[in-house]
């Protein structure tokens, strides 16, 4: 995890303009030739080589090369001896330009297993060349007027205050998951887009497959298990400590159990430290508790109250750059670990469970699928839109205090074959979501049966007491909108006008951060097939009723 950012085509003092790279200064606190108009910043988290990692990469056999990336290609090593490449530093991101040299831009995102936001520069066919991973899970920003004026960085906010004579108002938006560009670069610094392609769609298997050594066995359960055991060990791949976010769910506990294991197997010389977060009595801190004594490791426990909840949405929603409900409800625990993890450990590269609800179906509402080939398309939906709610969510919260944020979850070799299995294999049965996830594990000694067959507990609920929830949010909101402000809500903001008052007073602190730049998100998420007003997982049927149980 570092903060990317760069500017090209600029006619303002670019001295000025730089000062905006400052504004992503907490994604990388260890802290061009020839172009006129053009300048980069970067602001590096030493993760993996801190000798010589710091960017823009330059490597003496193609000084016509420039790269700017935020990500960890977990196969580059492998990629070097396949291929015989000659490395000039330890850094991961090195093999972009070889493998960009050898093949091309189009051969060399899809041979990255990793994820990734670059910027690449070649100088000797005048070209520059964006980039970003399947899943979105390192962000991206990008900003370009048609005089040829071009803007990238790892986070909005480190554009939206840049100048340009042509527009008081410059239009950022996200850069799209599994897709390059191509941009003409001329001797004054201006580009001009050539073409925008999608390299990758997540339910293929990608093409670095062909060169890694798994292979696929049968029966399923075995597969998906090689698979994951897989996702986790190459993402060891560090110089600094590895910690686990652990809610004691399915997901997060399977994730720490088979870390702990592939760490014992890889002999690191530490403990691995998990971390839970919750109000007193609330269920995922119970639950952590039990996972961490089972698995035995270094379990820290966050204590916060709803005053401390309610006083991190203003720091929460500027890091988020977002304000829909669901998405700042569930950032305020990972907000506020973060913030420990990072103050009271050495901890950096935290591993975490999310995209399984997303590819596996784990939402609750996924009780009430009407069929398995509708289920199917709600699931890729919610993996196409990982970049703007959960994926964001991770990357900011933890960004926003130095900490690397690694997924095996969304691993393109995992992902893919999960969602190439039939769809009635992947709903809900017994009244149990994911399980086939469950049952890939019942017969190992990785977690009790207790966690592997406890039902799903949404984040936001699970860290909060048992007693009020995040509905201690809404107690709180009712005395800062009044019903006459949300009854005006329309004529305030008529683009995705917030129906609650939770969702008006979200709106308002977004707005004061980032004034008119309310279509960063497309829509609100709610679960489907239901008659919800409320996101929260404890207002629907199948909760309560398991709840009662």
């Amino acid at each position: 995890m570092c903060g990317v950012w760069a500017l090209s085509g600029s006619d303002a003092c670019l001295s000025v303009q730089c000062l905006s790279t400052m504004k992503i200064a907490h994604r990388g606190p260890d802290n061009v030739n020839g172009y006129t108009n053009c300048c980069s910043g970067f602001h590096w988290l030493a993760v993996v080589d801190p000798l010589f990692g710091m960017q823009p990469i330059q490597v003496r056999k193609y000084p016509y090369l420039w790269l700017c990336y935020n990500g960890e290609i977990y196969n580059h090593r492998k990629m070097q001896q396949h291929f015989g490449f000659e490395y000039q530093t330890n850094v991961d991101g090195e093999i972009i330009l070889h493998l960009y040299d050898k093949g091309g831009i189009e051969q060399t995102v899809s041979m990255l297993d990793g994820v990734f936001a670059f910027i690449l520069l070649d100088t000797a066919n005048k070209k520059v060349f964006l980039g970003r991973d399947t899943y979105g899970v390192r962000s991206l920003f990008k900003a370009m007027i048609e005089d040829g004026f071009l803007a990238v960085c790892s986070e909005a906010k480190g554009l939206v205050t840049l100048k340009h004579f042509s527009t008081p108002f410059l239009k950022v938006e996200p850069f799209l998951p599994e897709h390059y560009e191509v941009l003409d670069l001329k001797p004054n610094g201006k580009v001009a887009s050539v073409e925008m392609v999608k390299y990758h769609h997540y339910r293929d298997e990608p093409l670095h497959a062909l060169y890694d050594n798994v292979e696929k066995l049968f029966p399923v359960k075995n597969n998906i298990r090689i698979l994951f055991n897989n996702a986790v060990k190459k993402r060891l791949m560090t110089d600094r400590r590895i910690g686990c976010l652990l809610s004691g769910g399915l997901d997060s506990s399977l994730v720490a159990a088979t870390l702990l294991k592939q760490m014992k197997e890889a002999q690191v010389q530490y403990p691995l430290q998990t971390f839970a977060i919750g109000m007193e009595d609330s269920p995922d801190l119970l639950a952590a508790r039990k996972v961490a004594n089972h698995i035995g490791s270094e379990h820290h426990e966050v204590l916060f109250n709803s005053e401390e909840g309610i006083q991190a949405l203003d720091e929460v929603i500027f890091s988020l750059e977002t304000y829909d409900i669901t998405t700042v409800r569930a950032s305020v625990g990972m907000y506020l670990i973060s913030k420990y993890i990072r103050k009271n450990t050495d901890s950096v590269v935290i591993f975490s469970a999310e995209g399984s609800d997303e590819l596996m179906q784990g939402y609750i509402y996924f009780h009430k699928v009407p069929s398995p080939e509708k289920a199917k398309e709600e699931s890729e939906s919610l993996l196409r839109e990982l970049y703007l709610l959960d994926v964001l969510r991770a990357d900011r919260t933890t960004a926003a205090h130095s900490l690397e944020l690694r997924v095996p979850f969304l691993d393109h070799r995992f992902s893919s074959y999960y969602l190439s299995l039939p769809p009635e294999l992947r709903i809900p049965k017994n009244g149990i979501e994911k399980h086939l996830l469950r049952e890939m594990f019942e017969d190992s000694n990785l977690k009790s049966k207790e966690i592997l067959w406890r039902p799903k507990e949404a984040f936001s609920d699970g860290i909060t007491s048992v007693k009020n929830s995040w509905f201690i949010l809404q107690e709180y909101i009712e005395h800062q909108v009044d019903d006459a402000m949300l009854a005006n809500a329309t004529q305030k903001f008529p683009f995705n006008t917030p129906k609650t008052k939770q969702g008006y007073y979200y709106r308002q602190i977004f707005e004061r951060h980032y004034p008119g730049r309310a279509s960063w998100l497309s829509h609100y998420w709610m679960p489907k097939w239901i008659n919800a007003a409320d996101p929260s997982a404890r207002t629907l049927t199948h909760y309560k009723s398991a709840a009662k149980a």
